[in-house]
């Protein structure tokens, strides 16, 4: 029996990794008439700033801004290419707990694609991978990407 997918959830911190995986998540949805949610997540303690404080306001801006003009740029660039059914989001806290189960319990996801990994070798050894945690952790399925694609819809 296949499985089918009904709404994918891909998120995105802004490596290629994570593009090759909404590259793999549009097959996916077009073969199985699904929507795709791409998330970005704003983790405050990355940047060792409290972004929640008054005087932190324009950092918070700032962050917010470029994660939506990355995300509105990905998305138009999917749906030029000829599927519409995607919408994109952005959180702020901590990565691993919301993609693995609060965003998807608020969007009914039935799948999680995403890059292998978007942190440099260090970071994974100081902070964890995202990835890991989330195929760990997931409410849902989870595939991990980790080729890339010929052709792709990103790269034109």
């Amino acid at each position: 029996m296949l499985q089918e997918y009904t709404n994918i959830l891909v998120p995105m911190d802004g490596s290629k990794q994570a593009e090759t995986a909404l590259d793999k998540a549009v097959a996916v949805a077009k073969r199985n008439q699904a929507h795709i949610d791409v998330l970005s997540v704003i983790d405050p303690g990355q940047f060792g700033y409290n972004l929640a404080g008054l005087a932190d306001g324009d950092i918070t801006y700032q962050l917010v801004q470029d994660s939506e003009e990355y995300l509105q740029k990905l998305v138009d660039q999917i749906k030029k290419a000829g599927f519409d059914d995607i919408e994109f989001h952005i959180r702020m806290g901590s990565p691993k707990p919301i993609i693995s189960q609060d965003f998807i319990q608020d969007h009914h996801n039935d799948l999680i694609m995403m890059g292998s990994t978007g942190l440099n070798a260090m970071e994974r050894v100081l902070e964890g991978s995202v990835t890991t945690y989330v195929q760990r952790n997931a409410l849902t399925d989870v595939i991990v990407v980790k080729t890339d694609l010929q052709n792709t819809i990103l790269d034109k």
